[in-house]
């Protein structure tokens, strides 16, 4: 199984184009809004979200561009781990695919058909296929899913769907048994997640903050009282000590106002030092 982090920072991206704050205005690496492609084979491969950054992810990585005829393309599908923007804006950039298979769960489908119509738009352009997310079927591979938060996107407040709307995702290669686990939203370390992850080769966790209060810091873009809180986000103080020796642990999501984006941080370090990684974008796996 290939792995491959086309984007590695949250919402927005880094840097932010409206944030002049010391990271955004630092030299620190660029990252693109977090999305992943994996695949069985290395010849189809399928999206773990789709972000608004896609169209230049996909021209960046040679195993995803079109060819060999002028309009094949690898790609297979996408799965979702939730209704946010920066995870599913980039589906209306994949229009032109003809049609593709997008699991979901069952609130998450249904907010990009009530309050975010992104299935309507899409489905005009002919041959899309919207599917609950507790029923993968993908060829050479093994989709598992765990919820792990309630949290609702802002425009979909009013939904009255119970969730889960927020899932990782176990993959399993079926010929190597090589297992990737993809968690890039987590509000809390879930009851399951340790045996969710048991013999994992790789699991990519929510790096979106550092520490709680990252984001009324003096150096970050302020924001009110409790504002990170509710985004649903563990921050990277709350996950690194749950590390257990065995799989590869890596951190995705990054916010811009996340001092472990600074490679020579102290905060980079500390991770570093507890077992995990913080790849940039283009890094790929194999398990």
């Amino acid at each position: 199984m290939r792995v491959i982090l086309l984007g590695t920072a949250a919402g927005g991206g880094f840097p932010q184009w409206n944030c002049a704050c010391a990271l955004c205005v630092s030299d620190a690496p660029p990252r693109t809004q977090d999305c992943v492609a994996v695949s069985a084979d290395g010849e189809g491969w399928y999206l773990l979200n789709a972000s608004p950054d896609i169209r230049a992810q996909i021209l960046a990585t040679p195993a995803l561009r079109a060819g060999p005829g002028p309009r094949e393309i690898p790609l297979r599908g996408v799965l979702l781990t939730d209704a946010e923007l920066d995870h599913s804006l980039g589906l209306l950039l994949l229009r032109e695919a003809g049609g593709l298979p997008v699991w979901a769960p069952d609130a998450v489908l249904g907010a990009l058909s009530a309050q975010f119509p992104a299935r309507s738009i899409i489905d005009g352009y002919g041959g899309w296929d919207w599917l609950p997310s507790s029923e993968v079927s993908i060829d050479g591979l093994r989709v598992s899913m765990l919820p792990v938060s309630d949290k609702r996107p802002k425009y979909a407040r009013s939904s009255a769907e119970d969730g889960p709307w927020v899932v990782a995702y176990r993959i399993e290669d079926v010929e190597t048994g090589g297992v990737f686990v993809y968690a890039p939203c987590l509000k809390s370390w879930p009851d399951g997640f340790d045996s969710f992850t048991r013999d994992a080769g790789l699991v990519l966790l929510d790096g979106t903050f550092y520490a709680p209060d990252e984001m009324s810091g003096a150096t970050a873009a302020k924001v009110g009282d409790g504002a990170q809180l509710a985004m649903g986000h563990l921050p990277i103080t709350g996950s690194l000590t749950k590390l257990r020796p065995g799989p590869r642990w890596a951190y995705t999501h990054l916010n811009n106002t996340n001092p472990v984006i600074d490679p020579s941080s102290p905060e980079h370090a500390a991770v570093l030092d507890g077992g995990a990684s913080l790849p940039l974008d283009g890094t790929e796996f194999k398990l």
